[in-house]
């Protein structure tokens, strides 16, 4: 559960700051490509003409809008929205210039935003321990494009059991390991450090916990940014948080078992929902059932979490999100 020294792509909005998010960092294209889009997310506190203010700069400057969703939390009194619009025909020709348009635009409405272009390869390190179906259908379906504009630029692991099955994709797998006979917390602290070090080594964006069995500090969390870091949990969170949790699940006689994937906070398990999913089962499943039939869930929650990444479609405020689809 990590995240980088970076800016945050994903919004956290707790406050009414006019302040806008830092653009984000990458290696953009020198130039637009043709088909390149902007994404504008905002999340603000309600009020009358945000949609037509945010809209009529587009068509203002010749911008075609491809894709809009708005929200309005109306027991929190916030405007939460997404726009994307064409760069094909948009009047102002440099993201700099863009960038200070729309910092210009959301002056009176305070709140957070942040614009991104879709010529920006998101890069991602997938981190695990032993188990592999996460990681090997996320490898997978980006192999195969399924996962928006991103990359794999390294897979980042505690254990060494999966290095030739990661490296049978082209894809880089590099191990920090703790050493049992030192100090657990200066261990802790050392390896973290290492972590981070490599994160911001390779300008990684996102970091996809794909079973990575242990828990990140509070300090890794908070260096890295709140809302890069998606993990995937092995039960239909809130219930049955921490460890073994198809063994509660197994003893508490449940009907349904599901998946969460949800971004890291400091709390264990308790980050902001991204996506979930369940399965029904039986009182005839034994524990060795419920597991079979949730990694098939997992597999699919955290592609799914991942993709809406990429894409820009989750907006998290509080420690809620909304999820534009």
């Amino acid at each position: 559960m990590a995240h980088s020294p970076r800016p945050s792509t994903i919004l956290p909005v707790a406050s009414t700051s006019r302040r806008p998010a830092p653009p984000v960092r990458g290696r953009f294209q020198p130039a637009m490509r043709p088909n390149t889009t902007a994404v504008f997310l905002l999340v603000c506190p309600d009020a009358r003409g945000i949609v037509a203010s945010v809209t009529g700069f587009i068509s203002k400057h010749g911008g075609n809008i491809v894709d809009s969703d708005f929200h309005i939390d109306a027991t929190a009194n916030l405007f939460l929205g997404r726009v994307e619009w064409s760069l094909a025909d948009f009047s102002v020709a440099s993201r700099d210039d863009i960038l200070r348009q729309v910092e210009l635009l959301c002056a009176p409405y305070g709140g957070q935003w942040s614009l991104h272009f879709s010529d920006k390869v998101q890069r991602i390190a997938i981190w695990c321990s032993k188990q592999d179906h996460c990681v090997l259908d996320l490898l997978n379906r980006l192999r195969n494009d399924d996962l928006g504009r991103a990359e794999v630029v390294l897979v980042l692991s505690n254990h060494e059991d999966l290095r030739e099955r990661v490296e049978a994709y082209g894809i880089p797998f590099r191990t920090v390991k703790t050493d049992p006979t030192k100090c657990k917390a200066e261990e802790k602290s050392r390896v973290e450090a290492e972590q981070l070090r490599i994160l911001k080594e390779e300008e990684v964006d996102i970091v996809v916990l794909a079973k990575y069995m242990q828990i990140l500090s509070d300090d890794f969390v908070q260096k890295f940014g709140e809302g890069n870091i998606v993990n995937i949990h092995h039960s239909f969170l809130p219930a049955f948080v921490g460890a073994k949790p198809y063994h509660q699940a197994h003893k508490r006689g449940v009907k349904i078992i599901g998946a969460t994937a949800h971004f890291v906070t400091a709390e264990l398990d308790a980050g902001p929902i991204i996506e979930q999913d369940v399965v029904r089962i039986s009182h005839r499943e034994n524990v060795a059932d419920l597991v079979r039939k949730g990694k098939d869930l997992e597999r699919v929650v955290l592609a799914r979490a991942v993709r809406l990444c990429v894409e820009r479609r989750v907006l998290k405020y509080g420690n809620k999100t909304v999820v534009f689809e």
